[in-house]
Parts: structure tokens; sequence; C-alpha cells
């Protein structure tokens, strides 16, 4: 399952115009709109997407809110992840840092640093669907990156160029004199251009034992991360070899597994899963694999996901997705 941070969910909702209505569209997320921030809680991304998406629709300056999301960030708000970038003796230390510890704040995006002859590209990629709001949570992310640079580093900080894959949402102006440089839409990245002035001068707060000591937390949440990720994905894959002879039971899978229902029950809800959401989950992968990939009919999908009629197929996929299968499989890629 991708997840994002609800810190992102929080950190939008703060700067949606005056009096655009947002608290339906936080419990839409499963989330408690009275709730302090917690940047450990995670959200569905496709969900966060969608989230974005209508809170954009619903704001009178959509086009300039994905900007002023990514202005707002502060590294002391990632938790260690943040505090490890402030530390990091330099900008080079930070972004090598957010590339490998990136994935606490969620396995929907990684960061990447390229050498380019200038300097080097600190690049962004998202798991997603291409949707609107993903196109908004690059934006914001890029100029969140761009904002803290500026805050770590002990030089005034400005990119080199500002890429990005999606085609512009309206005036280029607004980004241009947001980034202070040129940017560039339908480009083949989503990433910044770096000086290699800017990569090497100091951080304002660097330090390399302090940058160390939070390297070796982060480790420990990395270890922890991929622990939950390999049970997951473990029932994951063994639902999906059985969806076509109907929905595996708990204990079908517990026994394939190695291991008792009660067991694998338990092991779930110590990472806050279930075993119901996991095959949902896994329901949804399959039949959005069939539908882009394959020529296989809607009836054919359905049973291949475990559905005896079409027609609870249909329900299930638009309560995942949004639309209907029929919609998914239509959409331009």
């Amino acid at each position: 399952m991708a997840q994002i941070t609800s810190l992102y969910v929080h950190k939008v909702v703060a700067q949606a115009s005056q009096g655009v209505e947002t608290r339906d569209l936080i419990e839409n997320l499963g989330l408690d709109p009275d709730d302090p921030i917690d940047a450990a809680k995670m959200v569905d991304s496709d969900a966060y997407y969608r989230f974005f998406s209508a809170l954009a629709e619903r704001d009178p300056s959509g086009i300039a809110l994905a900007l002023r999301i990514g202005a707002s960030m502060r590294s002391d708000e990632y938790g260690a992840f943040g505090l490890a970038w402030k530390s990091a003796p330099d900008l080079r230390g930070s972004f090598v840092r957010s590339e490998r510890y990136g994935r606490v704040l969620g396995n929907a995006e990684a960061y990447a640093l390229e050498p380019h002859p200038k300097g080097a590209y600190f690049g962004l990629d998202k798991r997603g669907d291409g949707s609107p709001g993903m196109l908004l949570s690059n934006e914001a992310s890029l100029a969140a990156v761009a904002t803290i640079c500026k805050e770590v580093s002990a030089r005034p900080f400005v990119p080199l160029e500002v890429h990005f894959r999606h085609p512009a949402r309206g005036d280029v102006g607004v980004f241009t004199s947001h980034f202070g440089c040129p940017v560039y839409f339908d480009s083949d990245r989503n990433a910044l251009l770096v000086s290699q002035e800017a990569l090497t001068a100091p951080n304002k707060l660097g330090d390399e034992t302090i940058a160390q000591f939070f390297d070796s937390h982060l480790e420990k949440e990395l270890a922890a991360l991929a622990n939950d990720a390999g049970l997951e994905q473990r029932v994951r894959i063994a639902v999906s070899q059985t969806l076509s002879e109907g929905v595996p039971t708990l204990s079908d899978i517990a026994v394939s597994l190695g291991m008792s229902a009660r067991t694998l029950q338990r092991r779930l809800a110590d990472k806050d899963q279930s075993f119901q959401g996991v095959v949902d989950l896994a329901r949804r992968e399959l039949a959005q694999q069939f539908l882009a990939e394959t020529d296989y009919s809607l009836a054919e999908v359905a049973f291949l996901t475990g559905f005896s009629e079409q027609s609870a197929f249909t329900r299930a996929f638009k309560r995942w997705s949004g639309q209907t299968p029929r919609s998914y499989r239509l959409k331009p890629l």
C-alpha cells in the first residue's frame, strides 16, 4: 500500500484560502481534524491525491495552493528526518539523507540525487496514477524542498532550474516568480537543478556528530518499516494467487504462510492493519493491473478478483478508486 505522511494533509489544509470548507475532506481520509499533527501517521496516497485535488477545486486561488504549502514547510515538522536534513554538514549531505531515509515519510515517493555538469538534480518520483491531486503534490513537494534548503543553508539558496513532468496548469509566471528561476513543464523529470556552490555551502546548524545520531535513529525506522512491508506484501501475494477461486479466509492465508490465524491477525494488528484491508488492497491492485494491461472483459476481471457478479465488482471498484472500472480503463495514459 502506497502511503504518505498525514503531516502533508494538515499543511495543505492550513494553506487553504479563508472560508474554504475542509473538515469533510479530512474526515474522508479517516483523520480527526482536531487531532494534533503526527508525521508518523500515514494515509493512503491515492486518497490523499483525491483530497488534494478536491480542495484545490474549492479554493479560489488553487493554482498557487501547492506553492503556498511548500513555502509553509519547516524542517522540524518532519521529525527525525527533518533534523537529519538540518544537521547534515551541507545540502549535499541533506539530499543524500533524503535519498536514503525519505521512506520514513511514506512509501509513495522517493528522492534521488543525480550528478549534472552544473551541480546535481535533486529529483522526485511518486507512485500514483498521474491524477490532478498527484500533480499538485509534486509541485508542493518540490516547493517544500526549495523552502527547506533556504531554511537550513548558510548561503542564500535559489535553484538553477525547476522541472515538472506534467503540463503547466496555468500561468507559468506564478511558478518562476515563486522559485526565482526558470521553471520547465512537460520535462523528463520532477526535480530541482542545484548548483555545485549550493550543494557544498555549509548548513547553518550542520554538525556531523548530530547528523550521525539521527542517521542511527532513522536506520532503525527503516528496519521497522522493512519488516512491516514484508508481512503485508507476503499476505497480498498469497491473496492474489487465490482470488480466482474466491476470496480466501484468514485461516487459509495463515496456513499458506506457515502460521496460525491468530498469529497472523495479531501481527497485522500490531502494524495497524487488518486482514480485510489487505485483501481489499490485493483485489484493487490486481483489478487495476488487469484493466490497464489486458483486454479481459469486465466480467472476467470481476471473476479473477474474487467477485461472483460484475455489479458487485463495479461497486467495489468505485469505492476503491472513485470511478467505474470502464472509466478507469478508458482514462488516457
